[in-house]
């Protein structure tokens, strides 16, 4: 029997969300047909309409006995709809059946709420993460991931990494072959390089585009450099005191702690995704040192980069 797969959705979700995953799963099943049955359900069935203002047409919520996978899509009304008591049963219900339970995005608030999360690994959106850790102390936010699994419970990041979460879902499923050949067909990574961080720091630093934005990606592009104050400053044609002021002034950090993020955000993507030894990692990104990099990554992530490369190598996302 195909296994039914059923994508929750609330008024003004991330459209994305949902058909990005479901996406994935329609052409894993054109490959393996038979395979998944498909539903947008909702505690408010009929048209829901998204933050985009197009509307998907949901189902009443399956029969939680039925269900193989449960998919909690994100978007702006996700905090309404951690409030539903009607989803939050559902959700808890076909999690103590050991159905596979997954959120993407700010879908983890409805898990969240649901309290399936509490005591495991989960990830948000990064732009959520200080808001869901407040909200959501019980749970072991793992800040930086694409996706996460506990047992049954699965998370992923900000709305593309549904696609990413859904992929793994199909790998454990159908196999890797399929999901390889299914991301060819999406035209995206079958398993993405790199964490969050990737995304977030350059953002977080310049979010706007301002006036060091080409600083930042001239030293991205140079980290195995000496990226002193001094360099930086020639580099913005501007005196080490004046620029050192105006830098912690736009972005919110000095330009030593900017230059570390960029390191360690580029580090973790060698150590978690490719063979390189961790010393010529260390030069490679411009720690030097690999007791250096070592300490960095502790204060950062709270794992040195060999625990890293293990949970990386053992299936987390």
């Amino acid at each position: 029997m195909p296994r039914i797969v059923a994508f929750v959705i609330f008024p003004r979700l991330q459209i994305l969300d949902a058909t990005g995953p479901l996406a994935a799963f329609e052409i894993a099943e054109r490959y393996r047909p038979g395979t998944y049955e498909l539903r947008l359900v909702s505690t408010t069935p009929g048209a829901v309409a998204s933050t985009a203002g197009a509307r998907l047409i949901a189902e009443p919520l399956a029969d939680p006995a039925n269900i193989h996978t449960l998919m909690v899509a994100g978007g702006e009304g996700s905090r309404e709809a951690a409030r539903d008591e009607v989803l939050l049963d559902h959700v808890r219900a076909v999690a103590a059946l050991g159905r596979r339970t997954t959120s993407v995005c700010s879908g983890s608030y409805v898990l969240a709420a649901a309290g399936v999360l509490d005591g495991r690994p989960a990830t948000t959106h990064w732009s959520l993460t200080a808001d869901f850790a407040r909200r959501s102390p019980n749970v072991n936010l793992q800040a930086d991931r694409i996706w996460t699994r506990d047992g049954e419970i699965w998370t992923s990041a900000g709305i593309t990494a549904g696609i990413d979460l859904a992929l793994a879902l199909i790998a454990e499923d159908l196999g890797q072959e399929i999901a390889r050949k299914t991301a060819r067909q999406l035209v995206v990574y079958h398993r993405r390089p790199g964490g969050q961080s990737q995304f977030s720091a350059l953002a977080e630093l310049d979010p706007g585009g301002g006036r060091f934005s080409g600083l930042l990606d001239w030293a991205r592009g140079n980290l195995c450099g000496s990226l002193t104050v001094e360099s930086l400053a020639g580099e913005a044609a501007m005196s080490p005191r004046n620029f050192a002021r105006a830098f912690a002034a736009e972005t919110g950090v000095t330009p030593a702690k900017a230059i570390e993020r960029l390191r360690l955000e580029a580090a973790r993507t060698a150590v978690e995704y490719t063979g390189a030894g961790i010393d010529l990692i260390a030069r490679d990104t411009g720690f030097g040192d690999p007791e250096r990099m070592r300490r960095a990554f502790v204060r950062a992530y709270g794992h040195p980069p060999q625990s890293l490369r293990r949970s990386a190598r053992s299936g987390g996302g």
